[in-house]
């Protein structure tokens, strides 16, 4: 089977957080001949990913380099405080970066925030990855500042986490590479949007059938084939019904036509009258 005849399919990039899982059940739902395939991304790598081909579309996280890419933005997290369960930020509902001055802040090569002055007291040296931070909090050496999502994505027993009220916020995006908005494409974006099967741009619903006319009966709006309307046709059923009662009426007066004239002398003869001559 050769590239062009092979069944088509759908690539979706996701970053860590994003939870892609809705939007795939309706994929699935609309389009079950197009399988969807997710492809996991780190969050600095999946604008590359999408650059070289390696997925249709993806879920990333902005700010980042769009050079190359259209992103239409999905919404905005909140960002949390991941701190040990007996820290003193847990006893308040949220906090703000001014609360956080005196403790380490991890800030980790792969942070999601555009800090332009990162919070707290800076750490000996940067963890990698996020996951590593999260390691780094349990331990009670610091605190670190996620979107919301990634905070449950590595939740554990012995840490919680609270709002920042001032804090950065993490946007989530659709993005794709500019040029190659495919059909397959457009359909992932009316998903995500929201719009019926009917709405997705590139589907238009069938044209509703017309009802058939059917001709109005009674009154001065029902015609017959004559173009005469039903009260005048039944005008003239009254004046041939008052024509007809008043020719009978006359003819039995001996009236009308010698035919009844006639009639009548025979009915005389008949009772024995003597016929007059002339």
């Amino acid at each position: 089977m050769t590239g062009s005849e092979a069944s088509p399919s759908f690539r979706l990039a996701y970053v860590p957080g994003a939870t892609p899982a809705k939007w795939v059940r309706i994929w699935n739902e609309r389009l079950p001949d197009v399988p969807l395939h997710l492809v996991s991304a780190p969050a600095a790598e999946a604008p590359g990913m999408l650059r070289r081909g390696e997925a249709d579309a993806g879920l990333v996280r902005l700010p980042m380099d769009r050079t190359g890419l259209h992103a239409i933005p999905l919404y905005t997290e909140t960002t949390v405080v991941v701190i040990p369960k007996d820290h003193l930020v847990a006893a308040v509902d949220e906090v703000s970066i001014a609360d956080l001055a005196d403790d380490v802040v991890f800030h980790p090569l792969d942070d999601t925030l555009d800090w332009e002055h990162p919070p707290g007291r800076p750490a000996i040296e940067r963890p990698a990855t996020t996951a590593d931070a999260i390691e780094l909090v349990a331990a009670g050496v610091g605190l670190l500042l996620v979107p919301q999502s990634l905070a449950r994505l590595h939740h554990r027993r012995d840490l919680t986490y609270r709002p920042v009220t001032d804090a950065p916020q993490s946007r989530v995006a659709l993005s794709w590479i500019e040029d190659e908005t495919t059909d397959l494409v457009e359909e992932f974006i009316g998903i995500v949007r929201g719009r019926t099967v009917n709405s997705s741009r590139g589907r238009r619903p069938a044209p509703a059938q017309s009802k058939e006319k059917r001709p109005e009966v009674g009154g001065s709006r029902g015609k017959g084939a004559t173009g005469k309307t039903a009260s005048g046709r039944a005008a003239g059923g009254r004046t041939a019904g008052r024509s007809a009662r008043s020719g009978s009426g006359a003819a039995g007066r001996g009236g009308g036509s010698g035919k009844s004239g006639g009639s009548g002398r025979t009915q005389a003869a008949r009772r024995g009258k003597p016929r007059r001559r002339s």
